[in-house]
């Protein structure tokens, strides 16, 4: 006869439904290996567009060259593509072909101002395109913005004089 439910044993651990033990602890590493552990793409500074985290995410530069680090931007966040800067360029922007030649002391087609003027990224017509505060057209990238690092890796190349580098 078994005993009453009030004086029932415990299963012995075999048995006993989920995780327990060594199982619980490899089952816990697992999850915890699978998560990652390095900064993301949305980290302190906010979205940077990067692919992932680790040592491929993007950093702040204090003089970030232009071939490294701003053109990579451009081709990475879509703006060298056929349909905005690339083979079709809008506004007259070619980002695909000769980019810097394209934007360093050359006007705007749209308001004339200077795309790039070296060592003041604040004035500079690109900015004011990426942060929404030009007077015509809209915010660039289309259908999103740059994130911070990128952002600030642009100005931060502008700021130390826009070197083809």
């Amino acid at each position: 006869m078994s005993a009453p439910l009030s004086e029932a044993r415990p299963l012995p651990l075999s048995l006993r439904a989920g995780p327990t033990g060594r199982g619980a602890a490899l089952i816990l590493a697992t999850l915890l290996a699978a998560c990652g552990g390095g900064d993301g793409p949305t980290g302190p500074g906010g979205n940077d567009g990067s692919a992932g985290g680790g040592n491929n995410a993007p950093i702040i530069k204090a003089d970030p060259s232009f071939a490294g680090d701003i053109a990579t931007i451009f081709t990475r966040t879509g703006c060298t593509a056929g349909g905005c800067h690339g083979n079709s360029p809008a506004a007259g922007l070619n980002l695909a072909s000769s980019p810097y030649a394209a934007l360093v002391n050359v006007p705007s087609t749209q308001t004339g101002e200077l795309r790039v003027i070296p060592g003041n990224a604040i004035d500079s017509y690109l900015v004011k395109k990426l942060e929404g505060r030009a007077a015509v057209g809209g915010r660039m990238p289309v259908g999103g913005q740059l994130g911070n690092v990128d952002m600030q890796n642009i100005k931060n190349w502008i700021n130390q004089g826009a070197k083809n580098n």
